[in-house]
């Protein structure tokens, strides 16, 4: 277990699952060109890039943050018991990530704020545990964040083109019990959690995807969801993730990222990036390259 800090706050990064993505790289990467691989093998072997099975490597962790304030998880993986036929490395998991996150030193009435960046089936999961045959929070004191524009756009009742997909099973399983709860939260644009702590949108991979930003004792942070799921995108930020449900946007946003972090040296803290899963930003010659920062044990 891996801990960074930004000024006082400290990031504990807790693991669901780790390991090469079920689909190829370019089934997984859109625009995927194997002469990068090539160039950048020497740092992408083992844990970004698997040869013997050409498979691109891909973590589900949440992000523990710890401030002043308030103990923050921000996105919740894809949760034990959950029914995902539509994506089978997510389907009926077992795991201990509660286990996890209490060796973090976090049970789930110590949460504040859970903040999912948006609402697919790996940042949503652990929303929510089974209970006497019920789907209920699983953080009895949290206040749930979730993007109104997102929301919106998973609310079958909301949105009609979403009564047919089946992806919706994670929006009734782990949303929507967190509402009927009165622990749900919904946010429009930007919005401040802590001083400097602020969600911002970053649309694109889902139309209400937000990322968080800290600014701390003059140290920086971006948690980015998946406006960047796997370090190859650094150097091809033209590459979009096969889940981007608007492509164009979703570009825009993860160049604008890469931007800012480059800007104000800001620490990345990506959901999907192997070992050892946070990087700073450097402009290079022809675009961007990426630093990994290892965190501390314990």
């Amino acid at each position: 277990m891996a801990t960074w800090s930004l000024g006082p706050i400290t990031v504990t990064r807790i693991e669901e699952l780790l390991g090469p993505a079920n689909v190829p790289p370019d089934q997984y990467l859109l625009g995927y060109d194997r002469a990068l691989v090539d160039r950048h093998r020497d740092w992408l072997v083992p844990n970004h890039y698997a040869p013997a099975q050409d498979r691109l490597v891909t973590s589900i962790h949440a992000w523990l943050i710890r401030t002043g304030w308030h103990t923050i998880l921000l996105d919740c993986c894809a949760g034990n018991h959950k029914n995902r036929p539509f994506s089978p490395r997510f389907h009926r998991l077992e795991t201990p990530f509660l286990e996890r996150l209490a060796a973090a030193g976090a049970r789930p009435e110590d949460i504040d704020i859970v903040l999912c960046t948006h609402l697919h089936a790996d940042h949503v999961g652990w929303n929510t545990v089974l209970k006497d045959g019920a789907w209920v929070p699983t953080f009895p004191r949290a206040r749930y964040l979730f993007s109104r524009t997102e929301s919106l756009y998973w609310d079958a009742t909301q949105n009609p083109a979403m009564r047919s997909d089946p992806r919706r099973e994670a929006y009734d399983d782990s949303v929507l019990p967190v509402v009927a709860r009165g622990q749900a939260e919904l946010v429009d644009g930007a919005h401040a959690l802590d001083d400097g702590i602020t969600i911002e949108p970053a649309p694109g991979h889902t139309p209400g995807h937000v990322m968080l930003k800290i600014a701390a004792a003059g140290a920086h942070g971006v948690f980015c969801g998946d406006a960047i799921h796997h370090p190859l995108q650094v150097y091809a930020p033209h590459w979009n993730h096969a889940a981007d449900e608007q492509p164009a946007e979703a570009a825009l946003t993860r160049r604008r990222v890469l931007e800012h972090c480059a800007e104000r040296q800001a620490w990345l803290f990506p959901t999907h990036f192997g070992a050892p899963h946070v990087v700073v930003i450097k402009d290079a010659p022809d675009g961007f390259a990426a630093r990994f920062i290892a965190g501390r044990d314990g």
